[in-house]
């Protein structure tokens, strides 16, 4: 103990630092000193009363533990007052902690350890793989405050969140916590905390599947207030400054100036070097080629002339002179090339007539112009409004250019184009954006909940590229929430592309062209181009017309026009609304000409507006062979069914399905497939008879899967035919679908499927088509049947018990139908058993035997009489010889005793009687008859 006691020094303010207790419960504490190194001096000074909880300094001040008293933030610092701030991202700050995690349940292989968030100096950004990513920082607030940070989140394949956990653990409400995405350039956002301990989450989880590049979620410059002192300044990273003590915040330095860390001023860089806006150091001015600057025309002046000229790209970094060339010489770099001769304006475009300046401007509202002076519609007709742009020298004014999150000039235009500029980086993104207030159909069109199509909008354009270039077009609400439409990448000729509006909320396009994916300060493609030749967009409110069409007149008005009524087209070149054939539809773009009569297909028919073809899911169809009529009724399959491919699996192990949704049939009023987007709250959908979107499954969110990229697969019912039983649906023409997509679906009868969604994909196309145009399923059920009928099914009678015999009806195996008639109920009916019928069979037969026994005995005494008789006659007649008997002599004369001619036989036994019978003949060929004389005397006669 001595020995230590003699190694410790007294304490100096350098070895020890002050802090503050917890608050007890009535909000008071102490101030206790703690040494920087324990056990290495003694004389700790003595604990005081601290100051209050609740007691903070004003911004640009610090609270000095020493005196317990705010203080001023020297020059070069800054301070929040009550808060902390975190602008720099060298590294990790003290209290942040990033960890990755596996969200999907399904996957238990994948290594989500090394996903998390990564320091890019100025910002933090996230991980890009299927993993969840978390950033969390914990922070203890004495009175209420607030968290703002900036956001840069272009890339909707990403779910982004942001939440507060209080100290029971409850969650910010779950709808306020899902970021939105990004329009152009760092978002704001800002939350209020509550008092006490609160932990702030950041967490990302990507959806990327094959072939998508994943783009990562920025932070930066993350402020939180409401702590309850903050007992030193910041410095002023580099790049910024503070030239008055007591700052709240640091300002960046101007373009060609930079800072170091901590400073009181900029610094100006030196003239062969220059530095962006907040930069910490001056780079070398590279000399100035060709890429750095771009062409443009200026706008007609009062002559009605126009002029080539270059700019320099601003903000402008090479240097026209070589940097130790003698005499400041040139050589090596380029300069400005000097403007182009004047030369006359092209003309303003469709629906714009020539000011007095030369300038353009729209045509009233009933007028049209073809791009030189307005001309009212004639009578009978209706201009065709909209907005056509083809010649360029001047940006419309509903017309934007910008630099993805940069403040540059991303198109410009160019007489009979408009092109893309250099930009500052080969991975810019070089945006145009164009915005309508809504669209109007024609009074000539009629309103119909079955027309699809609202507007078109058409452009034409073309590519140029040596690198990975891609052309984007997107559509949507705002450029903050655009969607992409369609995108093409590299080198494309020139072609022209249509989008249908079908909402009025589809407000904002946007093209977007990037030269590569890959970042480098150093230009390398900066003469890859896109451009923009024309851009037609039709039915647009406050829009201008080109030209005027015929249409049909209202009775009220003269001039007033109306839609033809349904199911007539306007005859070419009249107002006349003539009546199409049966069973048609008319064509939603144009209902003039008898072409606009389209046919429906096969076992559909037209609504009731005449625009568009439909079915009842139920129809007639003759078998095949010329046989009997088959009746199918398909409104048990009506309802919207939902089905998935095989799996599939990105490069990381990530799980994701092909989902389909189908409406098969049903009249106006039916219920559609709708396929979403919920990875951002925008929440795209999109409607029709079919529909595919990529479901991913999640517990991110709150539910169980999470849905993206949807489209249309079908919108249109082209018709439903036999054997096999189909039905082709169509959608619009895309890119890569020339004639457009189309789906068929096959209908196959299977009594051996209980359920009603058995759809099954081609075994060789497992997404459900093999060229991304062409789609085919195939759907087995038992309602595909015919509907059943009495042919069907068969009787069976069953055997007589007890006077009662039952028929049943039963179908026939294999059934092949279903609904339609049902089977007959069992009918009972009384019948006589087998039993009565032996009985009187058997009483039947005795009677006949005893009857036919009868009989005999008869005819066997009659012939026993007839013999006796022929015998006395014989002997008769023996005495006479050479005479025959006389005619009657066999029978009883008149007046003969026929008592004395009777025989009377001796009474013998049923064996006598027997052998008597068998007694041989004589041999004369008589029989012997025994007699007995009258007087009683047997005789026997030969």
């Amino acid at each position: 103990l001595l020995f230590l006691v003699g190694t410790l020094h007294p304490m100096s303010p350098s070895d020890y630092h002050f802090e503050y207790t917890d608050c007890d419960v009535l909000g008071s504490r102490w101030r206790v000193a703690v040494p920087n190194k324990p056990d290495t001096c003694t004389g700790l000074p003595d604990p005081v009363k601290g100051t209050q909880c609740t007691f903070s300094c004003s911004e640009g001040e610090f609270l000095d533990m020493r005196s317990q008293e705010c203080q001023k933030c020297s020059v070069g610092t800054y301070s929040l007052g009550t808060g902390v701030a975190f602008d720099e991202w060298d590294s990790m700050p003290a209290g942040f902690i990033s960890h990755g995690m596996n969200m999907n349940i399904a996957d238990i292989y994948t290594n989500c350890s090394n996903s998390t968030w990564i320091p890019k100096g100025d910002y933090i950004a996230s991980n890009i793989d299927e993993c969840t990513s978390t950033l969390s920082y914990t922070v203890s607030l004495k009175k209420a405050g607030t968290v703002s940070f900036e956001y840069f989140y272009p890339d909707n394949t990403i779910f982004f969140e942001f939440y507060v956990q209080n100290d029971q653990c409850e969650s910010t409400d779950s709808e306020g916590r899902w970021m939105r995405t990004s329009e152009k350039d760092w978002t704001p956002h800002n939350l209020k905390l509550n008092r006490g301990n609160n932990v702030l989450y950041w967490r990302t989880t990507s959806f990327a599947l094959v072939g998508s590049a994943v783009k990562p979620v920025l932070l930066r410059n993350i402020a939180i207030s409401g702590v309850a002192y903050t007992s030193e300044c910041f410095h002023c990273k580099p790049g910024t400054y503070s030239a008055k003590p007591g700052s709240a915040h640091c300002s960046p330095c101007p373009v060609d100036s930079y800072s170091n860390k901590g400073a009181t001023v900029c610094q100006q860089c030196e003239v062969d070097k220059y530095a962006e806006a907040g930069s910490g150091s001056c780079k070398q001015r590279p000399a100035c080629t060709t890429s750095d600057y771009f062409y443009t025309h200026t706008p007609c002046d009062s002559k009605g002339q126009t002029q080539l000229m270059y700019k320099w790209i601003e903000p402008k970094i090479c240097s026209e002179i070589v940097e130790g060339a003698v005499d400041n010489s040139t050589e090596g770099a380029v300069k400005l090339p000097a403007s182009g001769q004047m030369e006359t304006c092209p003309p303003c475009n469709p629906g714009f007539s020539v000011t007095n300046t030369s300038g353009c401007e729209p045509c009233p509202h009933g007028s049209y112009s073809n791009g030189t002076a307005c001309a009212e519609c004639p009578v009978g007709t209706e201009p065709v409004v909209g907005f056509e742009y083809k010649w360029w020298n001047k940006m419309p004014d509903n017309m934007r250019s910008s630099v993805y999150s940069r403040e540059l000039t991303g198109w410009e235009v160019a007489g009979e184009y408009i092109y893309t500029t250099q930009g500052d980086l080969d991975s810019d993104y070089m945006m145009l954006s164009l915005t309508v207030p809504g669209y109007r159909l024609p009074h000539s069109m009629a309103k119909d909940d079955e027309r699809s199509e609202l507007s078109r909008i058409s452009f034409v354009f073309e590519t140029q590229c040596t690198a990975d270039c891609t052309l984007y077009f997107m559509a949507g609400y705002s450029e903050r929430t655009n969607d992409m439409v369609e995108h093409w990448s590299g080198t494309t000729r020139k072609q022209s592309y249509s989008y249908l509006v079908k909402s009025n909320s589809t407000v904002s396009f946007t093209w977007g062209f990037q030269r590569t994916q890959a970042y480098s300060e150093v230009r390398q493609y900066s003469g890859d181009f896109a451009k923009m030749y024309t851009v037609q967009i039709t039915n647009v409110v406050g829009g201008v017309a080109s030209q005027c069409r015929h249409c049909a007149l209202g009775s009220g008005s003269a001039s007033e026009c109306v839609p033809c009524p349904p199911a007539h087209y306007m005859v070419n070149g009249t107002g006349v609304c003539k009546s199409c054939p049966p069973n048609t539809f008319i064509r939603a773009d144009q209902a003039v000409g008898e072409a606009a009569c389209i046919h429906c297909g096969p076992n559909t028919h037209s609504n009731k507006a005449h625009s568009a073809c439909v079915s009842d899911c139920r129809l007639n169809l003759q078998s095949t062979g010329g046989g009997e009529v088959l009746q199918y009724d398909f409104t048990s399959l009506a309802n919207i069914t939902s089905f998935q491919s095989s799996p599939r699996f990105t490069s990381k192990g990530l799980r994701y399905f092909h989902q389909f949704r189908v409406g098969l049939c049903g009249e106006e009023g039916r219920e559609v497939a709708v396929c979403v987007d919920n990875v951002t709250e925008s929440r795209k959908e999109v409607r029709g008879y079919a529909c595919q979107s990529t479901v991913v499954p999640s517990e991110v969110r709150g539910q169980s899967v999470v849905s993206s990229q949807p489209f249309t697969i079908g919108d249109t019912l082209v018709g439903k035919r036999f054997h096999p039983w189909c039905i082709p649906l169509k959608y619009e023409t895309t890119q890569a679908c020339k004639k457009g997509r189309t789906t068929t679906l096959r209908l196959r009868c299977d009594p051996t499927v209980t359920g009603k969604d058995q759809i099954t994909l081609p075994s060789k196309c497992s997404e459900g088509t093999c060229d991304g145009c062409s789609f085919h399923f195939l759907w087995r059920s038992q309602y595909a049947c015919p509907l059943c009928t009495e042919r069907h099914y068969r009787e069976i009678v069953s055997a007589c018990i007890q006077g009662i015999q039952r028929t049943t009806y039963v179908w026939q195996q294999p059934l092949q139908c279903t609904g339609g008639v049902s089977l007959p109920a069992q009918t009972v009916s009384a019948c006589v058993t087998l039993d009565f019928w032996l009985k009187v069979g058997v009483s039947t037969g005795t009677v006949a035997a005893i009857l036919l026994i009868s009989i005999s005995c008869y005819f066997w005494k009659r012939t026993r009489k007839l013999e006796y008789k022929y015998s006395k006659l014989m002997m008769t007649a023996g005495d006479k010889e050479c005479e025959l008997p006389a005619a009657d002599s066999c029978a009883i004369m008149e007046g003969e005793d026929a008592e004395d001619d009777l025989i009377y036989l001796t009474k013998k036994s049923f064996f006598t009687k027997i052998k008597s019978f068998s007694r041989e003949r004589s041999s004369d060929g008589f029989d012997s008859v025994p007699l007995k004389s009258s007087s009683g005397l047997e005789m026997e006669m030969s």
